[in-house]
C-alpha cells in the first residue's frame, strides 16, 4: 500500500509544480501534499558502512591513458602551434678530480658515488663493532698507516675507534674529521658579495 501512496504523492507534487509555474502562485494542492507527507512515517533504517560505500568509492582518476602523440605534443610542442625546441645545455663542465662531466652548480655524480660507497663501508664497520648500542661518544675512523703516536692520550679518552683495513682515499681528508679550533663569531654583519 505504501508504494502506491508514494506514487500518488509524486503525481501530486508534479501537478502542484506545473500549476505553480502556470499561474505564478502557490496552489492549494501544495498544502494537501504536505499533509499527506506528514501522515506517512517512513521506518527509520539504520545505515551501515556497506550501505553508504557500496562496491567502493570512485576516485577522480583518468579512465584512459594519454596517447603518445598527446604526450609528445605536451613535452615538445607542435610546429603548427607552439614549438618547444630542444636546446643543448651550455652549463656542463668537467670535474677537476675524476674527469667526468656534470652540470655546473651540481655535484659530480661519479665523485658523489665514491663518497657514498666509502660512507656505506664506514657505517657497516660501525654497525659491526658497536652493534645496536647508542653512539653517545665520538667515533674516530682510522685507516691503515695512520700515525697514532703523535696525538696525545687525552685525545683518545672517551672515544670509540673504528679501524678500516685499507689506506685512506686521497679525496677523504683527515681534516674533515677534526673539530674546528676557531671560536664562533658573534658578529651579525654580513659581508657583501658579488654586488658589482
Amino acid at each position: 500500500m505504501l508504494p502506491r501512496f508514494g506514487n500518488i504523492l509524486n503525481v501530486l507534487k508534479t501537478l502542484e509544480k506545473n500549476i505553480f509555474n502556470v499561474f505564478g502562485q502557490p496552489s492549494k494542492e501544495y498544502a494537501l501534499v504536505q499533509i499527506y507527507e506528514k501522515q506517512i512515517q517512513h521506518p527509520k533504517k539504520s545505515l551501515t558502512i556497506n550501505d553508504i560505500i557500496g562496491d567502493g568509492i570512485l576516485l577522480a582518476v583518468p579512465k584512459f591513458r594519454r596517447t603518445i602523440e598527446k604526450r609528445w605534443k605536451r613535452k615538445f610542442g607542435s610546429p603548427d602551434y607552439v614549438w618547444k625546441m630542444l636546446v643543448p645545455k651550455t652549463n656542463i663542465k668537467v670535474c677537476r678530480d675524476c674527469g667526468h662531466h656534470h652540470e655546473h652548480g651540481r655535484l659530480c655524480e661519479n665523485c658523489y658515488k665514491r663518497v657514498e660507497n666509502e660512507t656505506k663501508e664506514i657505517k657497516a664497520k660501525i654497525q659491526e663493532k658497536l652493534g645496536g648500542s647508542p653512539i653517545d661518544k665520538d667515533v674516530i675512523v682510522l685507516y691503515e698507516g695512520e700515525d697514532v703516536a703523535n696525538t696525545p692520550k687525552e685525545f683518545w679518552e672517551g672515544k670509540r675507534i673504528i679501524e678500516m683495513k685499507k689506506e685512506r682515499p686521497q679525496w677523504f681528508s683527515k681534516n674533515l674529521l677534526q673539530k674546528t679550533t676557531q671560536q664562533p663569531s658573534s658578529s651579525t654583519d654580513v659581508k657583501p658579495t658579488d654586488l658589482a
